[in-house]
């Protein structure tokens, strides 16, 4: 049988042996857990799901606090170190007039052939190609907020490494799914950041406030087309998305609710960072939505929503769902959204009350959640006790290739979430970063310095033309039009004579300027010592090191055949049961029991 079958069989017993698990009762109970009940095993679940995991000294000390003072240090930052931790280092690559930003390349040449300039460069008064400076730029953001949001990336990743307070990073991954707004239509790397430090600053805080900063934020209003919204001919999209997967969920309004929805917000609008209301673009019109009549403003319409019974019930699911278990039952979902309301959509006291509960701590609940691609490489890197995320391999790359890129959500929906994380071949994918973290890939090429995705081949070809010599309209004309040809030669000059803008030329030169002003994103591998780590543990034998890299790393306990079948291999490729005495040369063969460990299904769980 295959083996990533074989292990996708696996995790599907895990998930259905929990329900024989639960004679406690406890599941659906959200009344709080018994201090006698707390333990080292719970401290571990807590930390894994209000953060990012812990080393064994963390567990070790959240367990010797009661239930409450270790929900309250997680949700409220009692007793926890300054959260202080460094902003993000802009590398300068904003400059005057890109906040006007047409939506395309021919729309800005357009722009730029009517008045002369576009996106702050005025058009050549004569000579060749007089609108190539205004395509060089526009080319040059695009690549430029691209890389600085790749750096935006590994900022917030280092973050939830790192941050004493780690459900402030969690709950600001939540969002980031929950609102989910993606830098490929948004365009702006500041917008995104503006965004998440919103997340960041106010996600414990209450929903009311984060939902209307968030509708007016710049990075949504650019996502949801905001700027076609406007009385007359205004646009559904927004209104359709703050009730459909924001706040209600499916169902719960009619399209004659939307539309009026739709003509409230007309008007709302961003200028730059800021958020600009445009009177003149507003539908002061009378409008009905959800039953409620009135000359009614967005923020009018967003307290309307929060009202509505069912709000409370989609808001407290879909945060249950992220934070404990899938799939809440209608009893459980609406006790939930009564506890939200009970709480007037403050967060943090309502994810104390969570965290608190018996349901959070029942059998369902442990060890059944599928970590998604951000968890998965965080936690990994937590449990090593690395001080900052590896450049190699990369971040954003892996987590890329696993399913989940931070700032680049597929749809409006955010990520799908659960079984959708594992089919084998991500499975395999999984396996492979833990490889290349034990064994780093010697072939690396930084994507940030190195143009690698679908265009990077043209642009590499383009660059070794024009070394050769070649005229820039022979160097970007496509492959394979037979380009040492008399005729075509003749073409290309004149092409070189005539044309206004060449568009090849300014992908190239748009990726130049880019890597000229964007900071590289440190290249650092993952300095592991994982002899120092089992020799300081106690271990003496391959079996204690297997049985402390399972505790460090793995939720659910492997069957003891998986044990002695991972200390046998470890004793085989060490030549000896004695561990320190094979310390000088333990380091490899301790890895690849790493990465033999950490490529199993259970340690896709937490």
């Amino acid at each position: 049988m295959n083996t990533c079958v074989r292990w996708l069989m696996v995790l599907s017993a895990i998930f259905s042996a929990a329900p024989l698990l639960a004679a406690s009762n406890w599941m659906g109970d959200l009344s709080p857990l018994p201090a006698e009940d707390w333990s080292r095993e719970r401290a571990a679940h807590l930390l894994d799901r209000a953060g990012f995991g812990g080393t064994p000294a963390q567990i070790e000390a959240l367990a010797q606090l009661s239930p409450r003072q270790a929900v309250r240090q997680l949700v409220y930052f009692e007793g926890a170190a300054d959260g202080d931790l460094p902003a993000f280092e802009h590398s300068g690559v904003w400059q005057p007039g890109i906040d006007e930003l047409p939506p395309s390349r021919p729309a800005t040449m357009t722009l730029a052939k009517k008045t002369g300039e576009a996106i702050g460069v005025k058009v050549k008064p004569a000579g060749n190609r007089p609108l190539q400076p205004v395509v060089n730029q526009f080319f040059y953001w695009l690549r430029a907020s691209k890389l600085e949001t790749g750096r935006l990336s590994y900022w917030w990743a280092n973050r939830m490494l790192a941050s004493p307070r780690p459900l402030q990073e969690k709950m600001a991954l939540f969002w980031h799914g929950h609102f989910a707004t993606s830098e490929d239509k948004v365009r702006d790397y500041r917008k995104m950041l503006q965004q998440l430090e919103l997340f960041q600053a106010k996600g414990l805080g209450n929903f009311r406030e984060l939902l209307i900063d968030v509708a007016k934020g710049p990075a949504m209003l650019a996502y949801l087309d905001a700027g076609i919204n406007v009385k007359d001919a205004p646009n559904e999209n927004f209104a359709r998305e703050i009730m459909e997967m924001f706040t209600m969920g499916v169902g719960h309004y009619s399209e004659h609710d939307i539309r009026e929805a739709a003509r409230a917000f007309t008007g709302w609008n961003f200028q730059g960072l800021e958020y600009r209301f445009n009177a003149d673009k507003h539908d002061e019109g009378a409008k009905t939505v959800l039953g409620r009549t009135g000359h009614l403003e967005g923020v009018e319409v967003i307290d309307i929503i929060l009202e509505q019974p069912v709000t409370a019930d989609y808001l407290a699911s879909r945060i249950y769902a992220f934070f404990v278990r899938t799939a809440p039952d209608r009893d459980l979902r609406k006790r939930l959204g009564e506890l939200l309301r009970e709480k007037h959509y403050e967060i943090a006291p309502f994810m104390e009350a969570v965290f608190l509960s018996k349901d959070f701590y029942a059998p369902e609940s442990m060890a059944s959640h599928i970590k998604s691609p951000v968890e998965l490489l965080v936690s990994t890197y937590r449990r090593l006790e690395l001080e900052a995320i590896p450049g190699v391999p990369d971040f954003n790359e892996t987590t890329a290739a696993l399913g989940q890129r931070l700032m680049y959500p597929p749809t409006v929906a955010g990520w799908a979430e659960g079984r959708a994380w594992v089919t084998p071949g991500l499975l395999i994918q999984r396996g492979n970063f833990v490889l290349d973290v034990v064994f780093p890939d010697i072939n690396f090429l930084p994507t940030d310095r190195y143009p690698v995705y679908a265009t990077g081949a043209e642009i590499r070809q383009v660059h070794e033309r024009l070394r050769a010599g070649m005229d820039i309209s022979s160097a970007t004309k496509p492959a394979g039009m037979g380009e040492n040809t008399d005729v075509m030669a003749m073409a290309n000059r004149n092409v070189d004579r005539d044309e206004d803008f060449n568009t090849r030329y300014g992908s190239y030169r748009g990726w130049q300027m880019a890597i000229e002003r964007v900071k590289p994103i440190p290249r650092t591998l993952a300095h592991l010592d994982l002899t120092t780590l089992v020799l300081n543990a106690g271990c003496r034998s391959p079996m204690d090191a297997v049985r402390h890299l399972e505790e460090r790393f793995v939720s659910v306990p492997l069957d003891e055949a998986a044990r002695q079948a991972l200390a046998d291999f470890l004793s085989k490729e060490l030549g000896t049961d004695d561990l320190a005495a094979a310390a000088t040369y333990a380091e490899e063969s301790l890895r690849l029991t790493l990465h033999l460990l950490l490529s199993r299904p259970e340690y896709q769980l937490s």
